[in-house]
């Protein structure tokens, strides 16, 4: 079965409601990327030289990796890919959080305003309340794409 037959199996396989959910997760994540290739390209390994720690550095670094490989495991409709999507935006919020603690203890609630951590709190909090039923939903996929018949050249093993 090629990929792009296999893909819209696996997305038919779906709730309606799981296409919604994976979509927005495919739109964050693509989002993600692309700002922190921005700021990559903008300016090389310093674009977050305003964090004094070294580990979030290379943490938001890792992103333009890490955000890129979400959103092919999510499109392909892996566990695996909801899986990743929920840790990276633990640590996303965390290293945010952790990266930006002299501003929040200055003013509480700047987190909370669309130029402070607004974004990243409400699609974090989207990804780990929707991933319970976003890992079930997969891998009832995944029982359904294994259990359908298959035909062609490659008969089953």
């Amino acid at each position: 079965m090629g990929l792009g037959r296999r893909l819209r199996s696996a997305w038919a396989a779906l709730p309606v409601w799981a296409r919604w959910v994976l979509a927005v997760y495919l739109i964050g994540f693509t989002d993600g990327t692309a700002a922190h290739a921005r700021d990559l390209a903008r300016a090389g390994f310093h674009a977050y030289s305003g964090f004094p720690q070294v580990p979030l550095r290379v943490f938001f670094i890792s992103l333009v990796l890490l955000d890129p490989l979400v959103v092919v495991l999510a499109a392909l409709v892996l566990p695996a890919g909801i899986w990743l999507a929920a840790v990276v935006m633990v640590l996303d919020v965390a290293a945010n959080t952790a990266g930006n603690w002299s501003r929040i203890q200055h003013d509480p609630a700047w987190p909370f305003t669309p130029a402070g951590l607004l974004l990243i709190i409400v699609f974090g909090a989207f990804v780990l309340a929707t991933a319970p039923a976003m890992l079930r939903a997969t891998r009832a996929t995944r029982i359904v794409r294994d259990s359908a018949p298959r035909s062609g050249a490659h008969p089953a093993r």
